[in-house]
């Protein structure tokens, strides 16, 4: 059961002024549906916090794209507000930490900053026929020794081979090195250190191993590949480490008001979970629920290969030590499938009222949700599954489908736990999670049950973030190692499972049998 001292994320910004003087370090978080800016003290507790939310473009069924300057331009507003907000100044600040919606693509002109069309963001399914070509004869196990990643349309390799092929006069450019390339990373850095006027053109190990393009033996672009995917080398960032100081904050409304502070940090949002939920030691693991889940678990200095269709991937790297790596399964729709119900369906007017209508019945009255709407991520990646509500009745209401709706994001957790155990051969003891989804506390105890472990969530939810800083603060010296770090991870609630092992084998089962009737719906010739 949850235990009282459950403490919500926004009354800690209230009294910034408790605690105490500076310094502090400020961290980006550069999301999929929003930007945000948190500033941290020395305890990792959260003193201000600012966000805005950008527009999601869908031009195409399973397109979507961002305004990479709309982003640009939000993430200056986020920053000066969280500045505000928890009134200090530049002098209080003593380094910039990046985190970011991952695999997200964007092409730029680095003479004049200008984009040269929308990102492709990660969700995005364009590139499914292009990734088939690839797999030639080989399938989608192409380049994954090298890369640790299938072939699939989520990485953002084949993403800038589509806009190489796809705009106008493209490819030249970017052979006579006008055109950078960068996830959302690069792009923040870039600009944040002087854009034309000398930014840095960087990524970090995490964000790299999101490209297929690197090799996770060499820390470094593979030529070899980067020709087969068909992406000139002229055109991609230098890769660094997660936690160094790339440049200082320079030009741009920013330079006014932080010119001079190092930027020191950049990790995949989920790496920079994985970070701040400081799982340091091989075998922790923890698994963030916003718009889709992501679950990494700390394999050390190892690099395990993936038989069970869960992704090899760079945990992190704090400076010249060695990468530490992580095995990474992912969900696509969790979050989503709540804000779905919400606005596609009208079934409920509020994310949080999902909770409340699930509550209202004891069980799913046989209805199983298989949200499957971007094909199957981990451990299937079938990206021919779509969509289906199995085991309706005339019995079923929506109350029902509400709670079907929770236990998919449950379900889909415990196959990927599953699949951890079968890789690495470590036992998962207890699941440290984050990301807006907690508050649910229904879903925390559904999670406990199907995965008969305990699910605990931290004080201080915003564990991206917290990465970002945390890996920033250690590359200037704010905090001293990584124990420190853990010795500021508190927790602020447990769940343990009440499910009995007959129910939990039984439901387990029913909810196979509805993710196989989600395969094979989109025949090849539609996609």
């Amino acid at each position: 059961m949850t235990d009282a001292t459950t403490s919500s994320a926004p009354a800690q910004g209230e009294g910034a002024h408790s605690h105490g003087t500076g310094p502090f370090i400020a961290a980006i978080d550069q999301g999929t549906t929003s930007s945000r800016c948190i500033v941290f003290d020395r305890d990792g507790r959260i003193v201000s916090v600012d966000q805005k939310e950008h527009e999601q473009i869908f031009p195409k069924p399973g397109w979507v794209e961002h305004n990479a300057t709309e982003i640009w331009t939000n993430v200056q507003e986020v920053v000066a507000g969280a500045i505000r907000k928890a009134g200090i100044t530049r002098d209080d600040v003593l380094a910039i930490g990046i985190t970011n919606q991952r695999e997200t693509t964007l092409l730029w002109d680095r003479n004049t900053g200008e984009p040269v069309h929308n990102a492709i963001v990660w969700q995005d399914t364009r590139t499914d026929g292009l990734c088939k070509e690839l797999g030639r004869n080989v399938g989608q196990d192409r380049f994954r020794r090298q890369t640790g990643l299938p072939l699939s349309s989520y990485f953002a390799g084949p993403k800038a081979r589509w806009l190489l092929d796809n705009v106008e006069g493209l490819r030249e450019r970017a052979e006579a090195g006008d055109i950078l390339f960068g996830t959302m990373d690069s792009w923040v850095i870039w600009n944040l250190t002087g854009g034309t006027d000398g930014g840095r053109h960087v990524t970090d190990v995490t964000n790299a191993s999101r490209t297929m393009l690197m090799s996770l033996h060499t820390m470094e672009w593979d030529p070899s590949i980067a020709a087969s995917i068909g992406v000139p080398m002229e055109m991609l960032p230098e890769i660094r480490s997660s936690s160094e100081v790339y440049g200082e904050v320079k030009g741009g409304s920013l330079g006014e008001l932080l010119g001079g502070i190092p930027v020191a940090s950049a990790l995949g949002d989920q790496q920079a979970a994985l970070f701040g939920q400081t799982c340091f030691s091989e075998g922790e693991a923890k698994s963030t629920y916003g718009t889709g889940t992501f679950m990494l678990m700390n394999t050390s200095n190892k690099i395990i290969n993936s038989y069970s269709g869960l992704l090899t991937t760079v945990g992190y790297r704090i400076g010249d030590q060695e990468p530490v790596y992580a095995l990474e399964g992912s969900i696509a729709v969790t979050g989503s499938l709540v804000q779905w119900m919400r606005d596609q369906m009208g079934l409920i007017k509020s994310a949080a009222e999902i909770e409340t209508l699930a509550s209202s019945v004891e069980d799913n009255g046989g209805a199983y949700f298989v949200p499957a709407f971007s094909g199957l991520f981990a451990p299937y990646w079938r990206s021919d599954a779509r969509g289906v509500i199995a085991g309706l009745t005339r019995y079923v209401t929506k109350a029902h489908i509400a709670r079907a709706v929770l236990e998919a994001t449950a379900w889909q957790t415990r196959e990927i736990t599953d699949a951890m155990t079968k890789d690495s051969g470590v036992e998962l003891t207890a699941l440290k999670v984050d990301g807006g989804m907690t508050s649910n506390n229904l879903l925390m105890q559904t999670l406990s049950d199907v995965l008969d472990a305990p699910v605990v969530r931290p004080m201080v939810a915003e564990t991206t973030c917290l990465g970002a800083a945390y890996a920033a603060g250690l590359a200037v010296g704010f905090w001293p190692d990584t124990d420190a770090l853990r010795a500021n991870w508190r927790r602020a609630a447990e769940w343990t499972p009440r499910m009995d092992a007959d129910k939990r084998d039984r439901e387990y089962k029913s909810w196979l049998k509805a993710v196989e009737r989600t395969m094979g719906w989109i025949e090849d010739d539609e996609s």
